[in-house]
């Protein structure tokens, strides 16, 4: 049986702290132990200058304190594991839909076409989509006309100016809307297919988008 001087159960709590910070420690201090320093720390005070009652209450209550945050903390993490878990699974989900998200190249497959939104900031009096291939030609222009602020949508059915069909692949999307001050381009959203979802240590989610690469899930304006 080990004997503990008075030295040594002078800081019970200070000893509580250590040993709780040591991960995995089987000989780490627990209530019971804890319990019998106190009590050890109680005969083995001198009695000529016993500790003030005032001192084992602070004590007794700041460890209440720990074990309490101990509680806390372990229910937290229970928490963020259930969170990420389901975050997994919503994820998972969305393999195969289609997003909307924001970019300027769309990618023409074999349905022959490409659809997507222009963001339209302040009324415009016309409003043009032009599309153009990895040679930077400009292979079709629509005009959209009159826009007021808002999102203006846009359908390419995958033909050129003379109606002949592209073939497969990416193509550059411009939006650009007529303002007083001379043309500005607009930011465009784009369809596009998820063919995978990455998941990040703190928790983030990135979506693999066929041939446009991958975006994280909150810039995602729509999902279909």
């Amino acid at each position: 049986m080990s004997v503990i001087n008075p030295t040594d159960a002078s800081d019970v709590l200070s000893k509580y702290r250590l040993d709780q910070d040591k991960a995995g420690d089987k000989n780490a201090l627990g209530k019971n132990e804890f319990m019998e320093l106190m009590i050890a720390q109680l005969k083995n005070q001198n009695p000529l200058k016993p500790q003030d009652n005032g001192a084992f209450i602070s004590q007794l209550a700041e460890f209440s304190s720990l074990e309490e945050m101990q509680k806390l903390s372990g229910s937290v993490d229970d928490v963020v594991s259930q969170f990420r878990s389901t975050q997994a699974l919503q994820a998972s989900a969305m393999v195969g839909r289609t997003v909307l998200a924001p970019s300027q190249i769309g990618i023409l497959g074999p349905e022959g076409q490409i659809s997507g939104n222009v963001q339209v900031p302040a009324t415009t009096s016309g409003l043009r989509v032009s599309i153009e291939n990895s040679a930077g030609e400009r292979v079709r222009q629509m005009d959209l006309g009159a826009q007021q602020p808002g999102v203006a949508g846009f359908d390419w059915d995958g033909k050129d100016g003379n109606g002949n069909s592209l073939p497969p692949g990416p193509y550059r999307i411009v939006a650009e809307a007529s303002y007083p001050d001379g043309q500005q381009q607009l930011g465009t959203m784009v369809s596009a297919n998820v063919d995978s979802v990455s998941l990040g240590q703190g928790g983030s989610v990135t979506l693999n988008l066929a041939g446009m690469g991958s975006i994280a899930l909150s810039e995602v304006q729509q999902i279909n």
